[in-house]
C-alpha cells in the first residue's frame, strides 16, 4: 500500500512532566525506530476548547516541542511539525464536513463527556462539535497506517476509519472504474495477474482474510505501477472503489499509570507533576515531601503501600528486589519513609538528567528547534499535498 505511518499529536500545554513522558513520549521514541512516524503540535485542537485565551498559544507550543527532542524524539527519524503550518489539515477538514452526517459527530463519547467536564466554558461552538472531524484529518491527510492512542481514544480512530470508508464509497467510483482496474492489473504480467485474480476471488467468495492479504502484499511488490493504477487495485481487490484515503488502524499503547505526587493522575491542574526539565533540587524537596500511608504517623509505626502514592511510583521506578525490600521495610516499620523515597528520588534523577541536558542546548539556541520544526512542516506538506490532490481530484476539484 502506503509506507507504514504512525501519526501521533499533542495539544500544546508548555513544558512537559513525567506524565506525559511515560503515557506519550516513550512510546514515540520507540515506534520511530520502526515506522516512518508524524509527530505534530496540535495547535488547532487548543481553540476548539481555548479559543478565548490564545495569548499563550505559541510560547506553550515551543515550550513543548523543546521537550520531544530533550525526551529522545530523533528528528532524524521522525517528522515534527506544527499542525496550523500546514494547512491541508484546514482544506481536508472542510472537504469532510462536507459529507460527514451530524449525528457522527454527535455521539462520540468524548463529545458530551467533555462538555460536562468543561462546563465553565463556553463549548456550543462548531469548532468544539467538530474536533473529531479535524482529529480525522490530521490522520487522513498523511495516510497513517497506525495511530497509538489508549483505550479511551479509540472509538476517535473507528470514526475516523468509517469516514475513509464512507469518503471512497463516494469518490471512489471514478467512470469506467472496473475497465480501468482490469488493465491495471494486466500491466502486472500475466502470471502475477492470474494470481492476483485467483486471490481476489477466494476473498470476495469465501471472506479468506488471509488471501486478501497475500493480494495486498503482491500489489506491495509491484513498484512500477502508476500510483493511480495501485490505488485502483487496493479498492478493487475488497470488491469497492478506488482507495484514496487509507483507513487507519489503533496501535494501542500500555502506558504505565505514573501518579502525581498526591496519588492522583500527575496533571499541572491538580498541581502534583515533575517536569523534565525540573532541577534536582526541586525534584528531591517534591519527592521528600510526597504525603505517604496516614497509619504512618510515627517511624515504629508498620504501614501499607497500597496506601502510599510512593509506592506506585516503585512499581514504575523499581526493580523486583527493590520493591520487595519496600514492601517488607513498610510493613514492618523496618525502613523509614524518607528511606523508601531515596531509592526513588535517584531513579528519577537518572531519567531527568539526560533530559535536561539536551533540553538546554535548545533553550540557549531557539534557532535550533525552531528549524527543526520547519524542516519537519516542509516534509509534512509534501506527504499532505499528495494527498490533497487526489481527494481534490476524486471530488471533481481539479482545475487542470
Amino acid at each position: 500500500m502506503y509506507e507504514t505511518r504512525v501519526l501521533s499529536g499533542m495539544r500544546p500545554t508548555g513544558s512537559l512532566h513525567l506524565g506525559h513522558y511515560h503515557g506519550v513520549l516513550k512510546n514515540w521514541v520507540r515506534l520511530q525506530a520502526e515506522y516512518t512516524c508524524l509527530f505534530f503540535a496540535a495547535d488547532w485542537h487548543a481553540l476548539t476548547t481555548d479559543y478565548e485565551n490564545p495569548g499563550e498559544l505559541q510560547k506553550n507550543t515551543w515550550d513543548m516541542v523543546i521537550d520531544w527532542p530533550a525526551a529522545g524524539v530523533d528528528p532524524g527519524q521522525s517528522i515534527m511539525f506544527i499542525q496550523s503550518q500546514v494547512i491541508e489539515h484546514a482544506e481536508l477538514h472542510l472537504l469532510l464536513s462536507m459529507m460527514t452526517p451530524l449525528g457522527w459527530l454527535e455521539r462520540v463519547p468524548t463529545y458530551k463527556d467533555q462538555q460536562e467536564k468543561l462546563a465553565d466554558r463556553d463549548l456550543a461552538t462548531y469548532g468544539f462539535l467538530g474536533y473529531p472531524l479535524l482529529q480525522s484529518a490530521d490522520i487522513l491527510i498523511y495516510r497513517a497506517r497506525y495511530v497509538p492512542v489508549g483505550e479511551d481514544q479509540v472509538p476517535h480512530v473507528e470514526f475516523t476509519r468509517e469516514l475513509a470508508r464512507r469518503f471512497n464509497h463516494l469518490y471512489g467510483r471514478e467512470p469506467g472504474y472496473e475497465e480501468k482496474a482490469k488493465a491495471a492489473v494486466k500491466k502486472m504480467g500475466t502470471k502475477k495477474a492470474r494470481l492476483l485474480n485467483e486471490l481476489r476471488t477466494k476473498f470476495l467468495q469465501e471472506g479468506d482474510a488471509q488471501a486478501l492479504s497475500k493480494a495486498q502484499a503482491l500489489l506491495d511488490e509491484q513498484q512500477n505501477l502508476p500510483r493511480g493504477d495501485r490505488e485502483r487495485l487496493y479498492g478493487w481487490l475488497e470488491g469497492g472503489g478506488k482507495k484514496i484515503l487509507v483507513e487507519p488502524e489503533v496501535l494501542l499503547t500500555e502506558a504505565p499509570k505514573l501518579p502525581g505526587l498526591d496519588g492522583q493522575k500527575m496533571s499541572k491542574s491538580y498541581g502534583n507533576t515533575i517536569s523534565l526539565r525540573e532541577d534536582p533540587e526541586s525534584v528531591a524537596k517534591k519527592i521528600r515531601t510526597m504525603p505517604t500511608d496516614p497509619a504512618r504517623v510515627k517511624r515504629s509505626d508498620p504501614g501499607n503501600p497500597e496506601k502510599c502514592p510512593v509506592w506506585e511510583l516503585h512499581k514504575v521506578y523499581s526493580g523486583e528486589e527493590r520493591k520487595k525490600w519496600v514492601w517488607q521495610g513498610c510493613t514492618t516499620a523496618g525502613i523509614g519513609c524518607l528511606e523508601c523515597k531515596q531509592p526513588v528520588i535517584e531513579a528519577i534523577q537518572a531519567e531527568l538528567a539526560p533530559m535536561r541536558e539536551r533540553a538546554q542546548a535548545y533553550v540557549d539556541d531557539p534557532t535550533l528547534v525552531k528549524n527543526i520544526v520547519a524542516d519537519g512542516c516542509d516534509k509534512a506538506k509534501r506527504l499532505a499535498a499528495e494527498t490533497m490532490r487526489d481527494v481534490r481530484e476524486a471530488m471533481g476539484l481539479s482545475y487542470t
